[in-house]
């Protein structure tokens, strides 16, 4: 979506984010009423969790204590920043209430896309991701940690992760992807079939068949979710229950406009960051919501909204 100066991609994201416009744009929900266990959670709370799609179903499993799967991925581009933590809270979040978490590595689009070794990559995510969850309260036990680019040690697990991603290939369509991405290559509509692969599999009679699966994404993501639901509902191979999202902010970069992003050094605080690279990277990037001069920020304060 790129609007008014506002560019949400799941590849870039610009501009001042009107939350309003977005939610009326992917068809999404508001989030509204909750359990009590979840008012309690600082980032529902907050309303840092703003929207949904179909997750009251997911509400419905987890307060009668039934099984249920979170499907989340990284992308092992760089570092774990602070904008990483708020996924990782909620994946903690859940693990506490019972949800089963499947986590994939998207080491075969970083491959593509970063054009680094895939030792690299999947080094990255370990050291990276793998090991920042865990010293922040993850349980590894009950996790489903995988590559895209080896999905298993059990080939009948493997072999039907991997047939699904070429079994959606036939539900998929170039209008579709033309329309959800605008400009499309032959890159991103691969990546968007494994997605879709990553998002569903847990279905299968090979994984967790049954359990409801829901996605907890930044509301950039929401273009692969809507081609993934697309693809499972036309799909005559399989029976899917379709899956459930909700939504969070973005965590602001330290520059004006965008969200932190591995991708430039300078928009994020990370977490092996010493005190003095934070401070000096505030002091040279933060973007401050002080007024031009002295005088008329006296007189009118500073802007909250946009000061870092």
């Amino acid at each position: 979506m790129k609007k008014e100066g506002m560019n949400v991609t799941p590849w870039e994201v610009e501009g001042k984010i009107d939350y309003e416009k977005l939610i009326k744009e992917f068809g999404l929900e508001p989030i509204k009423s909750l359990p009590e266990v979840f008012n309690k959670n600082v980032l529902f709370r907050r309303k840092v969790i703003f929207a949904h799609r179909d997750f009251q179903k997911i509400l419905e499993a987890i307060k009668k204590k039934k099984k249920v799967v979170l499907m989340t991925g990284l992308m092992p581009s760089g570092v774990f920043h602070l904008g990483h933590m708020l996924l990782a809270q909620q994946m903690i979040f859940y693990q506490k209430l019972g949800v089963k978490l499947y986590i994939a590595v998207a080491d075969l689009e970083a491959y593509n896309v970063r054009k680094k070794p895939l030792g690299e990559l999947r080094k990255i995510a370990i050291d990276q991701y793998l090991l920042n969850y865990i010293a922040l309260g993850l349980k590894p036990e009950d996790v489903d940690f995988y590559f895209q680019s080896e999905r298993s040690n059990d080939a009948k697990k493997s072999n039907a992760y991997y047939r699904l991603a070429s079994n959606f290939s036939r539900y998929a369509t170039f209008n579709e992807f033309k329309g959800v991405y605008g400009e499309i290559s032959p890159g991103k509509m691969n990546a968007s079939l494994i997605q879709a692969a990553d998002m569903f599999h847990s279905q299968l009679p090979e994984f967790d068949e049954g359990k409801p699966v829901f996605i907890p994404v930044g509301v950039d993501q929401d273009p692969h979710i809507r081609i993934a639901r697309g693809m499972a509902m036309r799909n005559k191979d399989h029976k899917f229950s379709q899956i459930s999202s909700t939504y969070h902010l973005f965590l602001p970069g330290l520059k004006e406009g965008g969200k932190m992003s591995s991708s430039d050094e300078t928009s994020y605080i990370s977490m092996t960051d010493t005190p003095e690279e934070v401070r000096k990277k505030i002091n040279k990037y933060a973007f401050s919501g002080g007024q031009a001069t002295v005088e008329e920020h006296r007189k009118l304060g500073g802007n909250p909204d946009v000061d870092v």
